[in-house]
């Protein structure tokens, strides 16, 4: 018997096809830091809402992975309130990759 299977991508989004999937895995991969944090902090989704000056629904959101709601840039505005820097940096395509992608990482 054999077993199927398909090498990915190396985003899943793009694998199941979803519209803008380097942004998409951007926007999950900023909103893991941002449950990540708040689960670090012990803060309750009410406090945390308070802190993001949003309501706890969008906390719920976000922490659920339901990011309709959220633009990059405002993922990015939560992490800075979370006392976080952001460095972007832009650099040239390898000929090895067909398609350019947004990369998030930590020091």
């Amino acid at each position: 018997m054999t077993i199927q299977h398909e090498v990915s991508s190396g985003n899943v989004f793009a694998d199941i096809g979803v519209s803008e999937p380097a942004e998409t895995l951007a926007k999950a991969e900023l909103a893991r830091r941002i449950s990540s944090i708040i689960k670090h902090r012990h803060l309750k989704q009410t406090d945390a809402a308070k802190l993001l000056k949003v309501d706890q629904p969008k906390i719920s959101k976000l922490v659920r992975g339901q990011l309709t709601d959220f633009s990059i840039e405002r993922l990015m505005s939560f992490l800075m309130q979370l006392d976080r820097d952001i460095e972007i940096v832009i650099k040239k395509r390898p000929r090895t990759r067909d398609d350019s992608h947004i990369a998030v990482s930590s020091v």
